[in-house]
């Protein structure tokens, strides 16, 4: 005898889905505001292949949370690139060569996705981020754009609190 489907499958169930434009980014040292745009976090499960004479069998391997990209506005004022530059010297101050501790350019940043209201319906927290490259942006006489920032953060792991 076939079996029947539950009707919560079937029909149609309102919901109010997460939208791309609503969240903000709270990073230490750069105005909340000049963040445009940023990639959620991600992750990959590594494989781990045990080898029997003719099969192979397959674990998973480490957990390696991927990169996360920034887009930021460069405003006269508060400069973005003077905000991205101030921790860059936290990594590397390039007028004496010298390298930073992590415990001073590692950074926890938080990331929330907005409902229609302006109320918090997810935070992620990155653990241990730091900038691994940042593209200033380009000039360009045939354009109206505005400057902006390209920051690829690197990060230890992510905890979705809510």
């Amino acid at each position: 005898m076939a079996e029947l489907l539950d009707p919560t499958e079937i029909f149609y169930t309102a919901y109010e889905p997460k939208m791309s434009n609503r969240f903000i980014m709270y990073i230490e040292g750069i105005p909340a505001y000049l963040v445009k745009a940023a990639s959620r976090p991600s992750i990959d499960q590594g494989e781990v292949i045990l080898d029997h004479i003719n099969v192979e069998r397959k674990l998973k391997g480490k957990s390696r949370w991927q990169d996360v990209t920034v887009t930021l506005y460069d405003p006269v004022v508060p400069s973005g690139a003077q905000a991205v530059m101030e921790w860059v010297r936290l990594h590397h101050e390039s007028v004496t060569g010298r390298d930073g501790y992590s415990d001073f350019y590692k950074k926890d940043i938080t990331f929330n996705t907005l409902g229609p209201v302006g109320d918090k319906v997810e935070e992620w927290t990155l653990k241990g981020a730091f900038i691994s490259s940042a593209t200033f942006g380009d000039m360009d006489w045939a354009t109206e754009d505005p400057i902006q920032i390209e920051l690829t953060l690197k990060y230890d792991y992510a905890v979705l609190q809510f």
